[in-house]
């Protein structure tokens, strides 16, 4: 791989833990997966419940989980492992934060994410799985987990959206956006090995599109 430290990141059933699983695999990458469970994160389910009422406490559990796994990870240096690959981005808060959260409550959440990530490093290459809201909701059901088997379209589209406005936003960074709505990844070799060719690529910092 072209990249140190790669991190893959799509609306919820992009497919990132699955191809960022695989790719740790294929080439000897150090693998770093959200913690996102409800045994992580209890609020979690009751956040689908009562979104206005939990809110808050889902993203600031978020936010601990996130800086606590991601200093333990990038901090220690591995000699068996190429590179890193992560099915996130810490500023991913950023983007639920912005839905989910009243403005005051977004602007403290802000402010300790700036105080707690200012020196975390950034991945040399960031990239976004495109796929439209129907697909999504299909890979959502596929999956299972019985909290996530409510959420609407308009949240996916809502947040979708909040990290197209966030990545247009990031000046100093390499993203990659891909356009999966034609592949499928999982069970086509060859759809898989287009989505590493683009990867693999020598990418300017700055904002790059591409429909496979």
């Amino acid at each position: 791989m072209n990249y140190n430290y790669i991190a893959i990141e799509g609306t919820l059933g992009a497919g990132k833990t699955t191809l960022a699983t695989r790719i740790a695999n294929d080439f000897n990458g150090k693998l770093v997966l959200e913690e996102f469970e409800s045994d992580k994160n209890p609020f979690l389910p009751k956040f689908y419940q009562e979104p206005d009422k939990y809110s808050f406490q889902v993203e600031m559990t978020f936010l601990a989980l996130r800086y606590q796994q991601l200093k333990d990870k990038l901090g220690a240096l591995d000699l068996f492992h190429d590179f890193i690959i992560s099915d996130y981005y810490v500023a991913k808060s950023l983007v639920f934060s912005r839905n989910n959260l009243q403005e005051d409550e977004y602007q403290l959440f802000s402010r300790f994410f700036n105080i707690i990530f200012s020196d975390m490093p950034k991945p040399e290459l960031l990239v976004y799985l495109y796929s439209d809201v129907d697909r999504l909701q299909r890979n959502i059901r596929k999956r299972g987990r019985s909290y996530e088997q409510e959420i609407s379209d308009a949240y996916l589209e809502d947040i979708q959206q909040g990290y197209l406005a966030f990545l247009r936003q990031q000046t100093a960074m390499r993203i990659l956006i891909l356009d999966t709505n034609r592949l499928d990844f999982v069970a086509s070799e060859r759809d898989y090995h287009k989505i590493i060719e683009a990867i693999d690529q020598p990418y300017e910092v700055g904002l790059h599109r591409i429909e496979l």
